[in-house]
């Protein structure tokens, strides 16, 4: 790819297969015991958060045919809807991902890049008794779904970077994995990190970083990596996304630095622990790439776009694009 180059950036797209969907959109609460947490939950995905997460498909169209012109697409994780809380060892799941990820790379052929998120490979449900990270899933992500953990790619005076979240904030995840695949999950989190040194070593002194890393959870356990904070300076953004809308971005900063709050659901607590170490976060001048829907509160979800000049030495401007759900 030479000359100037058309970027596009999307994250959080939550594809529901007609498998997925025919679990309801109240599969994340209907199991819950307690009447009043249940009450308090749908309440929140009803009016705060996503009123009806398994229908928005073609936001993903509307997305492929806006940016049809784009020279690079990269989409930063979480294609299903996780819907079992297993990531894509459940088959539904794993239609949603490989349907997305086929629109995608139909329009785009080699000029698509993907990342993993927390949906690829599980994540325990709100009140933590439901699902987990399962190997079967990391096993499906990389083999049948093609999807790199790390990838680099030189576009002029920028290097691109995809990463694995979740492999790099793992030391907070223990409790999300089944005991027996434990040292499993270890193993692949130290291939991933000798990966990601020996790219930031390797970094040439006149390059600029965009990295992409879905959960900005991971990003303190990056800062903590000397080959990686040595190179702080030149990582000109960090995409991000799994926070959806840029007002859960703005309170997470706001929030850095508080205990975690103990009375919570299991995802709150984990959310509220990370918080103590957003701090790091400006560090890596993170940029969030909204979910294609956005939060109900708000109807913001879109995307992400930038031209790539291989000549120029201005820093590269991300602007972003709104989608109505209609």
């Amino acid at each position: 790819m030479s000359g100037r180059c058309k970027l596009a950036i999307l994250s959080d797209i939550h594809y529901a297969s007609p498998s997925e969907q025919a679990r309801g959109d109240d599969y994340e609460f209907r199991d819950l015991l307690n009447p009043l947490f249940r009450f308090l939950l749908r309440t929140h995905r009803y009016y705060f958060w996503l009123r009806h997460p398994l229908r928005h498909n073609h936001l993903l169209d509307r997305f492929v045919e806006e940016m049809r012109e784009a020279d690079l697409v990269v989409a930063n994780g979480d294609y299903s809807c996780n819907s079992a809380f297993v990531g894509v060892s459940d088959e539904a799941a794993f239609l949603s991902a490989a349907e997305c990820l086929g629109k995608l790379r139909d329009k785009f052929g080699p000029n698509f890049r993907a990342t993993i998120g927390d949906h690829e490979l599980g994540k325990v449900s709100f009140e933590g008794k439901r699902g987990g990270m399962r190997l079967r899933s990391w096993e499906r992500t990389t083999q049948e779904l093609g999807i790199q953990p790390f990838w680099k790619l030189e576009l002029g005076g920028h290097v691109l970077m995809g990463v694995v979240s979740t492999l790099i904030a793992l030391p907070v995840l223990q409790t999300e994995t089944l005991p027996e695949e434990w040292p499993a999950w270890n193993r692949l989190r130290e291939k991933h990190m000798a990966d990601i040194r020996a790219a930031f070593a390797e970094l040439p002194d006149n390059k600029r970083v965009l990295l992409f890393c879905h959960d900005p959870t991971a990003l303190p356990f990056l800062w903590r990596e000397e080959a990686v904070r040595g190179r702080l300076a030149q990582i000109e953004h960090t995409i991000i996304g799994h926070l959806h809308s840029r007002l859960i971005l703005w309170k997470s900063r706001r929030l850095a630095g508080i205990p975690p709050i103990r009375f919570l659901g299991h995802s709150a607590k984990k959310f509220s622990t990370a918080l103590r170490e957003a701090r790091h976060w400006q560090a890596f001048r993170i940029q969030l790439c909204p979910s294609l829907a956005g939060i109900e509160l708000l109807k913001d979800g879109g995307f992400l776009s930038a031209e790539i000049d291989p000549e120029s030495l201005e820093p590269l401007r991300l602007k972003l694009h709104r989608l109505t759900r209609g």
